[in-house]
């Protein structure tokens, strides 16, 4: 369906076309912004004419933790076996055979103030989605003046829509500065992660990662990327504290997440990684994310879910 408006998404408990989908303006997550989600990537494989869904059981299951942290109340019905088989119901009625981003939604309804659990809607929809920086090599990155946010501030394990205003604010500053993107410190000044992604440096033959404390997204893709790196290239791994100026020197730097997928950075503060050129670990690491999302690397089938 080229029409974005009449793809079908489940909407309050049936499928509908996206336009008739409506919530009132009173709602709390109109007024608040209370929500919290997932977004999913699925991955056609031409060959085997199936969509494969990346780690769906995995997103369910944060999502649902998310929804325990941010004091969310859900109706009984909504289980992870509940929106499982929803999701594979609205890609199945969209009819598509090509790769999708599938996002799901659990959002605070009725007319509530800021401190309800409950009543919680519940939404998801697909769309047609290709690779983010199609037509770069790798990106250029600034380290950003704002600061990550943290379990002082809003839990950043928590996949809610208000923690990505911080994101927000580190991309804009990015981007109106000449830069792709932005590299978010922590409070302690010590590397946390990109908007939206994660980060991974090599150096000295080693891959390092900030660790789970270091107030970063609990990421699916990372502890995906951190698995393929032991199990397949044999890597030594180190997750530790990055410190900025360790960005500077590094020889090789990528993003990793859902959306992004696996992607170079080619500088940061104008500091050329790599000689300005994608590093080969990286590129490894790229080319077997991508043959293991497409269901070409048996030993991680259980990673995938066929629509």
């Amino acid at each position: 369906m080229d029409n974005k408006s009449k793809r079908l998404i489940w909407f309050k408990g049936e499928i509908v076309p996206l336009d008739e989908a409506k919530i009132n303006i009173m709602a709390t997550t109109a007024q608040y912004g209370i929500n919290v989600f997932e977004g999913i990537r699925c991955y056609f494989n031409e060959e085997k004419n199936k969509l494969y869904s990346f780690r769906l059981n995995d997103h369910i299951e944060r999502l649902f933790q998310s929804a325990k942290l941010i004091k969310f109340i859900l109706d009984d019905g909504i289980t992870k076996e509940y929106v499982f088989n929803n999701l594979k119901n609205v890609i199945k009625a969209n009819n598509d055979k090509e790769d999708l981003y599938v996002k799901i939604n659990m959002f605070l309804d009725g007319e509530g103030s800021w401190s309800s659990m409950s009543p919680v809607g519940l939404v998801i929809y697909s769309f047609p989605k290709g690779r983010v920086y199609s037509d770069k090599t790798g990106i250029t990155c600034c380290v950003s003046s704002w600061e990550r946010i943290s379990d002082f501030v809003i839990p950043p394990r928590i996949k809610a829509g208000a923690n990505y205003i911080n994101s927000r604010y580190a991309l804009l500053e990015a981007t109106m500065n000449g830069y792709d993107s932005a590299i978010i410190l922590n409070r302690n000044g010590k590397v946390a992660e990109g908007p939206g992604a994660c980060l991974f440096i090599v150096r000295d033959g080693k891959l390092v990662t900030p660790p789970i404390t270091a107030s970063i997204l609990e990421s699916i893709t990372r502890q995906s990327i951190l698995k393929i790196a032991k199990s397949e290239l044999c890597l030594e791994v180190e997750e530790r504290d990055i410190d900025r100026t360790e960005l500077y020197i590094s020889d090789e730097i990528f993003f990793v997440g859902t959306s992004v997928e696996v992607l170079p950075v080619l500088s940061v503060d104008k500091y050329e990684i790599n000689g300005g050129e994608v590093g080969s670990v990286t590129k490894e690491l790229r080319e077997l994310y991508f043959q293991i999302v497409r269901g070409k690397q048996n030993q991680y089938s259980n990673w995938l879910s066929e629509i």
